[in-house]
């Protein structure tokens, strides 16, 4: 895949930590320069330095995704450093874990917000910019709860769902104009913001037992897709779906080894 992206320019937010870093990662290794956001600058420093490290350009931002102000700035940040943007792989998001009846106001908006509005509003100020080149891949950062539910997330899969239906409507008024719009939705993965899950191994064989690949995910995992959905190669491609999951989806638990499945 090196050189793919060659010439591009890509924005990642959430790109201090977990699979938002190891997006911006290879997005670098496929030959494009990045601009990535964090709420602080501190945290975006390791992600520098490894995209410099690949031979490319890395302009860190601070930028809280619920405010309107920082996805502007974002946005014409990116324009004055590189005169363009291909690629905005909106990443950044939140969880908040409670039983419904526990859930407040308060942590409703505070994942709606990271997780759905920041993601239209950024979408928003980077698309005039792909509009005026006629050219831009959109990739929305969703999960596998954009088709599922799961229990102590309502916040989240209400978000999730969002997130897969503010694509479709965004590639259906978009493509015209030049861009292409798509969901990358992750499954189970291990991540620090998952970290006390996988902690609990009678949870994580019950996980397992639902994965046809029989493994968790880890972030490289996403390397080839988030490349595939920001290159050319993807052209044709808007409004969809696209599950990195190891089947979890699928429906139906994995068959012990040395069993025939019924």
């Amino acid at each position: 895949m090196a050189g793919i992206l060659e010439g591009k320019t890509a924005i990642v937010t959430g790109a201090s930590r977990g699979l938002g870093r190891g997006m911006a990662g290879a997005l670098a290794r496929a030959g494009a320069d990045l601009v990535i956001t964090s709420r602080t600058r501190e945290a975006l420093d390791g992600t520098c330095r490894e995209i410099e490290a690949l031979g490319h350009r890395a302009l860190p931002v601070v930028a809280d995704v619920t405010i309107e102000e920082d996805l502007r700035a974002l946005a014409q940040s990116a324009v004055d450093e590189f005169g363009k943007v291909d690629i905005l792989v909106n990443n950044a998001g939140c969880n908040i874990r409670k039983p419904a009846l526990e859930l407040t106001w308060e942590d409703w908006d505070t994942v709606l917000d990271a997780n759905l509005k920041g993601m239209f509003f950024c979408s928003q100020a980077v698309a005039p910019h792909m509009i005026a080149q006629k050219k831009g891949k959109i990739i929305n950062i969703g999960s596998a709860a954009c088709v599922f539910a799961y229990p102590h997330i309502t916040a989240y899969c209400a978000s999730r769902g969002g997130v897969l239906q503010l694509t479709k409507s965004l590639a259906a008024e978009w493509g015209p104009l030049g861009i292409n719009v798509n969901v990358l939705a992750p499954g189970w993965f291990r991540t620090q913001q998952t970290r006390a899950l996988y902690e609990d191994q009678g949870w994580v064989d019950h996980i397992l037992e639902r994965i046809p690949l029989g493994k968790i995910g880890e972030a490289p995992d996403l390397n080839g897709a988030v490349v595939f959905l920001a290159s050319d190669a993807s052209d044709y491609m808007t409004g969809q779906l696209m599950l990195i999951d190891g089947g979890f989806t699928v429906g139906t638990a994995r068959a012990s080894s040395g069993r025939k499945a019924e």
